[in-house]
Order: structure tokens, then sequence, then C-alpha cells
């Protein structure tokens, strides 16, 4: 674009060349200038208004104040209520978390009393001078919040698998034949070589003998399901008791058998009377321990809750 001037005052007429860009520039200009002007002058008049109490243009103001509050509010709400459920959330896990404590603490002989999971902590100190308290952001809250939550989930899985093993030891410490079959002050005879009896010749005694009245209560060692009940040739009236894992509890020369086969015994039920059946010179009762059919000495099981009861040892001769 080409723009000639012409004046009384120029010798001679002048021509201006003027590109797009320069008018682009110049349009722009012009914009932020009455861009500017208008929001001067707004605001001026909004600031009038509002001092002179215009009661439209108050009005105005106050509901555009009150719609800000009003989606402040309900953001904070908005929080508030994610807080709330996420509180709760941890809020059941630490009633989880009591519960398995007090089942843990069973397990492993502790007294209730001696921890308390529902009281809180005793916590105190002094106030650090060289770091001020500092309040926490609603960020740095959900942060906190959401990392204990991660934190109890984790306890809770750990202490899961602690009372599954403790569960497991306390199964396998009711399945050993560790409690004394009979009320007996000694026994007769105890496991190993001795001299047969009947035969006088030097035999293996697969158990211990207990002397004991006839009738006098025969309880099982341990908890298992009852393997044999009935009679036999050399053991007369006989029970097995299976414990598992390839471990299993005989009581023989029995007067009476109160169980039968593929009952499901506790430790210390009583099941049968002992008596003077089978093989037998006089009232007592045989008990045996076997691990896959082998013989076992019934002293290592009976002393390890019991040292304090006289298990008599088998004369070699």
């Amino acid at each position: 674009m080409q723009v000639i001037l012409i004046s009384s005052r120029l010798a001679k007429a002048r021509s201006l060349t003027l590109s797009l860009r320069h008018v682009l520039a110049s349009a722009t200009l012009g914009l932020m200038i009455v861009g500017a002007l208008t929001g001067a002058l707004y605001w001026l008049s909004l600031r009038f208004a509002v001092e002179l109490k215009i009661p439209l243009v108050t009005q105005l103001v106050l509901a555009a104040q009150q719609g800000e509050t009003e989606r402040a509010r309900e953001f904070m709400q908005q929080n508030l209520n994610a807080m709330a459920v996420k509180i709760g959330e941890m809020q059941a896990q630490l009633t989880r978390l009591d519960a398995l404590g007090e089942r843990l603490s069973s397990l492993a002989g502790i007294r209730p009393q001696e921890f308390r999971f529902s009281e809180t902590p005793g916590l105190g100190g002094a106030q650090s001078a060289t770091m001020p308290p500092q309040n926490l952001t609603m960020t740095q809250f959900n942060e906190k919040v959401a990392s204990l939550s991660r934190q109890m989930e984790s306890r809770t899985d750990l202490l899961g698998v602690l009372e599954a093993q403790l569960f497991e030891q306390a199964v396998k410490k009711k399945a050993m034949p560790t409690m004394m079959p009979v009320t007996a002050p000694f026994n007769a005879s105890g496991f190993g070589v001795r001299i047969d009896p009947f035969t006088g010749q030097q035999a293996m005694h697969e158990g211990i003998d207990f002397i004991t009245d006839a009738g006098t209560p025969v309880v099982a060692a341990a908890g298992g399901v009852v393997q044999f009940a009935g009679f036999h040739p050399q053991y007369g009236n006989m029970i097995d008791i299976d414990h598992g894992n390839d471990l299993v509890t005989r009581y023989a020369h029995l007067s009476k058998v109160l169980v039968k086969e593929g009952d499901l015994l506790q430790r210390g039920r009583r099941i049968a009377d002992s008596g003077n059946t089978g093989r037998s010179t006089g009232p007592h009762l045989h008990f045996e321990v076997r691990f896959r059919g082998a013989p076992q000495n019934p002293s290592r099981f009976l002393l390890a809750t019991n040292p304090q009861v006289p298990l008599a040892r088998a004369r070699i001769r």
C-alpha cells in the first residue's frame, strides 16, 4: 500500500509505502489500547458503583462472590467426603489389626492385658527449636493418609502370615503325644530291651507300662483320629490313634474301649479304661508311640511337657 502526502508546507508531495506487517501491527496496537481503556473504565465504574452502593451492581458483585464461595465450599466438601471414606477404611483396618493382635497374643501365650490394643499409646516430647511447626497442605495431608493406609495394609498382610505360622505350630504341638495318657505315680517297665515276663528271655519292649488299677481312665495323649479300636491277641483291647505326620500312639490291655474307628479326638479326651486283657501279667496300661510304623521312646515325648514325672528305663540283661 502506498500513501501520498500533499501539504502546502511541503515543497513537493511525499509518498509512504505501508506493508501488510505494518497494517497488522497498527491494528493490534489499536486493539490493545482500546481493551486497556475499556478494562480501566469498567474497573473504575464498578468501583464507583460499589462505593455508591448502586443496588444492581452490588447484587451482581455479591452474586459473583457467593458463586465463588459456593464452588470453594463444594470443592472442600468433596475433599472431606473422600477423606471420610479413607478414614473409614483405616478404622476398619485398625479393627482387623486389633482382632489379629489379640489372636496372635493368644497363640503366642501372651496375656491380653499385656497388650492394650484398644488404647492409644502415650506420645510426647519437647517442641524443636530448629524447625518451627508448619501446617500441612491439603496435598500433603492426602499423601500422609494414603501412605498410612498402605502401611496398615502391609502390616495386616505380614501379621496374617505370622498368624498362619503360629497356628500351624500350635496345631502341630497339639498333635504331639506329650500328655500323660493315664494318672499314675510311676511306670513299671520302660522302653527298650528287657527280660520278657513270660519267656524269661531278652526282648524288645516297644512302649511304657504304667501300673494302674483296672478301670482307671485313659485319655488321648494328643489330638487325632482313631485308626483302630478293637481286640488284639497280644495287646488285648487296643486303640491306635493317628495324629498325622506318620505319628501314631497305641493304648493296650484295656478293660473297656470308649471310642470307635474314625472318631475325631481332642487332646485329653477319655478313650478307654485300663485293664488286664491280652498278654498281660496284671492290670496296667501299655503305651506306645510309633513313627512310620517304627516304635519310638514315649519318654522323649512325655518328658517334653512333664519333666517332673519319673519314667522307668528298661533293664538290659
